[in-house]
């Protein structure tokens, strides 16, 4: 288990956690929430060993295998699915071991190599990689792909897969879901439910906590306190913690103002002194509460305009793409009104941000036509956007420029929404974290007033408390929004209809995120049978053509299917020994003093045999296809 006693742990001269204590037991999913800036990555390199906590214990077993995601990744040649792999590192050890032992001619130790990849199930790793980045939203065509041909939120999921394929005791996730779409969230949620080791969880997204964890450690006001149950249990403890907080307060300050008042009032006179003295002690004595805190540091809403034309925008017969040679969407038609709330649905890569690029204007249509009203502003959110800052700019000057009839009080108010406080608002583009660019990029659109606001994945960095203000401002916002988002709750709370992107269309999708699963779902099916029955010719042959083409096609197939008997044949044989061999290695007696040199030889003859098994048969499977290539061809 991992076990705090009276932790506190400092960041330079910045007090994060103080004096506290709470045990993780093994096996149990932990989601870490706090505000920004309150400690939670701090927390996970104490857990690293990183960073040594200023006082109290953090203990864990030393032998437990932790897991965490990369942050960098570099430019490597390697394959995608050679660096998955290598996040097995006992397998990678006992590789190498395998081809030292080889270049030894050492055939004992060879075989028994050959046995501790079999029972970490190495030789099933290549799958298990290959699934995992299937899962996060590779094809099967990107898994040679070297590492260094991928973008950086590309490589960041390929530094997920190789975390979660590492077999850890402890795994320690980040803000995970960052760089995944909501097919890939989906597909982690029931990845990590799974997962039998102990896992804390860093992550913004409320409903993915909810699915996932079964406690929640929380820092708040330098503590770290943990609660059972999910994220929505938590807000329930802790709203009723609050509560009763807020109540010892209020009648804490009550007795404080009558001792107050009683010290004041008879300090100076001599037969009161004792009295005045002794409430004075009580006063020292008094436990230091505070108020609870509960109002968030952001509260800010999308002032709706006076003026509202009808339509905003519309796209009708629209191509959308980068070239007439990449067109993504095909025959878009989409009408956007004053109260429009969509959410847009889709794979990876289907056209989602095209779609909004091109409704934002950024993108010209290859064909049909755009209408935008005149005088609309759009708020238009994206990771371009967070780009487009000015780096040397502080946030104060960023307002002041896009607000020039704003005074500085002005501007400073208006950050303060934003959660920029104080020197805050002083602080550089260049010096700030992913969350408090996307808190300036909002608070930039803001000022425009916008009627419509195209919104693509704007909770990446955001914490909860944000991300509950911005679900509580678009749920005012009167105007038009189209959303992307991998946050559920995002999407259920704010948005009307559902719109899905894919296969080169955009078309109304009738349900809800769970309907959308099962669509994700029934697509991979149809995607499959599609792909099987293209293989197939719908051009009619004669009955007497078709019998020769057949005749032909088995003929050249004939030499293969020559092989693919000689390796049935020789598999089946050396399977026999294999099976003898491992019913011997099964007894007990084999294992006695006596039967040392009978045991050595059974495992040398098993470990020349699997590999010889399994090349076969890797022989005989390719053989197979491409004599079902020839007779499909």
């Amino acid at each position: 288990m991992i076990l705090a006693s009276n932790l506190s742990i400092d960041r330079g001269i910045k007090n994060l956690i103080i004096a506290s204590s709470f045990t993780i037991h093994p096996g149990h999913k932990v989601g870490l929430v706090g505000a920004n800036g309150c400690g939670k990555s701090s927390l996970f390199s104490a857990l690293l060993g990183d960073l040594q906590p200023e006082s109290g214990d953090l203990e864990m077993p030393s032998t437990w295998a932790i897991a965490t995601v990369k942050q960098e990744t570099p430019a490597l040649s390697q394959s995608a699915l050679d660096y998955v792999m290598d996040g097995d590192k006992e397998f990678r050890q006992l590789e190498q071991q395998l081809q030292q032992a080889r270049n030894n001619d050492n055939g004992s130790q060879e075989a028994y190599l050959l046995n501790q990849i079999d029972t970490i199930h190495g030789y099933s790793l290549p799958a298990r990689a290959g699934e995992l980045l299937h899962g996060l939203g590779f094809s099967q065509g990107q898994l040679a792909n070297s590492v260094s041909s991928f973008s950086g939120g590309w490589r960041m999921r390929l530094n997920l897969a190789q975390a979660l394929i590492s077999r850890a005791d402890l795994m320690l996730l980040d803000e995970p879901t960052n760089h995944l779409d909501l097919d890939a969230v989906l597909w982690l949620q029931r990845w990590l439910k799974r997962y039998t080791g102990t896992l804390v969880l860093i992550s913004h997204d409320r409903d993915f906590l909810d699915d996932v964890i079964n406690q929640i450690l929380h820092i708040e006001q330098q503590k770290a306190r943990i609660y059972s149950g999910n994220y929505s249990s938590f807000e329930r403890q802790r709203a009723e913690h609050l509560a009763q907080q807020d109540a010892m307060f209020v009648k804490q300050q009550r007795e404080v103002k009558h001792l107050t008042s009683f010290v004041d009032r008879f300090r100076a006179k001599a037969s009161k002194a004792k009295q005045a003295q002794s409430r004075l002690k009580r006063l020292e004595k008094l436990p230091d509460l505070m108020p609870s805190h509960v109002d968030s540091q952001f509260s800010f809403n999308f002032i709706n305009p006076g003026y509202m034309p009808y339509p905003l925008l519309s796209i009708e017969q629209g191509n959308c793409g980068y070239s007439e040679h990449a067109i993504i969407l095909e025959t878009v038609n989409l009408t956007l009104v004053p109260g429009s709330r969509i959410g847009l649905l889709g794979r990876n890569g289907a056209g989602k941000s095209t779609l909004i690029k091109s409704l934002a204007g950024e993108l010209e249509l290859m064909q049909g036509s755009r209408f935008c009203a005149q005088e609309l502003s759009i708020g238009y959110f994206s990771q371009h956007q967070l780009e487009q800052l000015r780096g040397d700019e502080t946030a104060l000057n960023q307002i002041l420029l896009a607000k020039t009839d704003f005074t500085e009080q002005l501007g400073r108010n208006h950050l303060g929404r934003f959660g920029f406080s104080g020197d805050q608002a002083l602080s550089t583009v260049n010096t700030m974290s992913g969350g408090e660019k996307a808190r300036l990029v909002l608070a930039l659109i803001v000022l425009k007033k916008p009627q419509l606001l195209l919104l693509d994945e704007p909770t990446n960095h955001l914490d909860l408390e944000m991300r509950q203000a911005l679900v509580m401002a678009l749920q005012e916002f009167e105007g038009a929004i189209i959303l992307i988002a991998h946050d559920r709750y995002l999407l259920e709370s704010c948005v009307d209809e559902f719109y899905i992107v894919g296969n080169g269309r955009v078309s109304s999708f009738d349900g809800d995120i769970d309907d959308y699963q099962k669509w994700l779902q029934d697509d991979k099916k149809a995607s499959l049978t599609k792909d099987k029955s293209a293989n197939e010719t719908t051009d009619k042959v004669d009955k007497k053509e078709q019998r020769r083409q057949q005749a032909e096609l088995r003929k050249q197939a004939a030499p293969l299917r020559k092989q693919v008997d000689k390796l049935e044949k020789q598999v089946e044989k050396w399977q026999a020994e294999l099976d003898a061999i491992e019913h011997e290695l099964a007894q007990s007696e084999t294992y006695e003093h006596e039967n040392k040199a009978k045991l050595s030889d059974l495992m040398l003859k098993q470990g020349k045999l699997k590999p010889q098994v399994e090349t076969a048969e890797e022989q005989w499977m390719e053989l197979e296809e491409q004599i079902e290539e020839i007779i499909n061809s």
